[in-house]
């Protein structure tokens, strides 16, 4: 009998997890779904956006405040 209640007590620890994993509900078929497609995007508008973009002044540099300033080049 002891067998049987330890078996059952582990069985309820392993299955516990998959249950919470699973969101609790049964999955299966749920019905038709509805796929929301994302609107397509006009080739000229996507092109003509991207020329209003200004041309950077200087290079980006994402690690310039983590380096240390480059010191002056002394002439020899």
């Amino acid at each position: 009998m002891r067998i049987l209640v330890v078996a059952v007590t582990v069985l309820a620890f392993v299955a516990a997890p998959a249950q919470a994993q699973m969101g609790g509900r049964r999955h299966g078929n749920d019905g038709p779904k509805t796929e929301k497609k994302a609107p397509e995007v006009d080739e000229k508008a996507y092109k003509a956006a991207l020329e209003r973009i200004p041309d950077p002044k200087e290079k980006y540099d994402p690690w310039g405040g983590a380096r240390q300033a480059e010191p002056a080049k002394k002439p020899k």
